[in-house]
This record gives C-alpha cells, sequence and structure tokens, in this order.
C-alpha cells in the first residue's frame, strides 16, 4: 500500500528537526514561567501583558489587541488581567472612543513592577536562548521563528515599538 500524507510519518533529518523544536516549545516556556513565578510571582503570559503595555502608547491598550497580541482568548486575558487587577498593577475601563470595548492601562505600580520583574527575565532569556548563540545564529533563528509564523498566521504579529527588552 502506497504512503499517503495521512500514513506518512517523519522521519530522519525531519523527525529530528521536528522532535528538537517541539521540545523547546515545551521546555522553555515551563522555564520562563518558573523564573518568574519565583523571582516576581508572575507567569511568563501575565509579564507579556505588562511588557505589552507598557511599550504601548499612555501604557494603554484595547484587550482585544492585547488578546490579539497574545493569541489569546479574551477569556483567557480577561482572566490574567484580573490578576494584575488585583496587585493594583493593571486598571479596566470603558474605551471612550468605542464604548464596546475595554482599555487596558498600566498603573504605576504596574510599571514599578514589571521593571523589577525584568532584569531576571532578561537574564534568563539570555542563558536559555540568546547566549548559546552566535550572533549569526540568533539572527538565523529570528528569520525561521519569522518564517513558521507566517506560516502559522498570515500577520505580522506584535513588534516591539521601542528598543526595550522582553
Amino acid at each position: 500500500m502506497p504512503e499517503t500524507p495521512l500514513t506518512a510519518a517523519l522521519a530522519g533529518d525531519d523527525l529530528e528537526t521536528w522532535a528538537t523544536l517541539a521540545t523547546v516549545l515545551e521546555w522553555l516556556p515551563a522555564a520562563l514561567d518558573a523564573q518568574l513565578q519565583r523571582d516576581a510571582g508572575l507567569t511568563h503570559f501575565e509579564y507579556g501583558i505588562l511588557f505589552a503595555l507598557a511599550d504601548a502608547p499612555d501604557a494603554t491598550l484595547r484587550m482585544s489587541v492585547l488578546a490579539g497580541y497574545a493569541n489569546s482568548s479574551l477569556s483567557r486575558l480577561s482572566r490574567a488581567v484580573a490578576r494584575l487587577e488585583t496587585r493594583g498593577w493593571v486598571t479596566r475601563q470603558p474605551d471612550p472612543a468605542d464604548g464596546r470595548y475595554t482599555l487596558a492601562s498600566l498603573t504605576g505600580d504596574g510599571r514599578t513592577g514589571f521593571e523589577q520583574a525584568t532584569p531576571g527575565h532578561v537574564e534568563t532569556v539570555h542563558r536559555l536562548v540568546l547566549d548559546p548563540l552566535t550572533r549569526a545564529q540568533a539572527r538565523q533563528l529570528r528569520e525561521i521563528g519569522r518564517r513558521i509564523q507566517k506560516a502559522v498566521r498570515d500577520d505580522d504579529g506584535w513588534r516591539a515599538r521601542q528598543s526595550t527588552s522582553g
């Protein structure tokens, strides 16, 4: 019986490449979460929310925009923002330009918390991802990531507005 796309298995170099990437996709988020939980009481997802707000004009974004950046449902994002609100780090209010939307804003305490969490996070990103690579490999990884990102979803995703770390 001839192989079909449904019965064909990954093998050889393809299997090794996929297995390596799949392992990184499983291990890296847990390692990032562990450091942020230990040092700042945050998940990587929550840190990403703070990062996006800190990078936004007036430290404010629509919840729907944040959800798009995070590739998250509004429900998951809302639960995470509620945890950040409990800490006094984020506030939510109706968008005055269109009351159908909700704005999330970073508070002064939220900016302080974000700034305190950042050095440890940056060190972890360097230690786990950037430092093991040469500059050329880091550029290759960026290009590879962009190509995979484009194959997964045909939009540019989130890009930093300014030169910040995270």
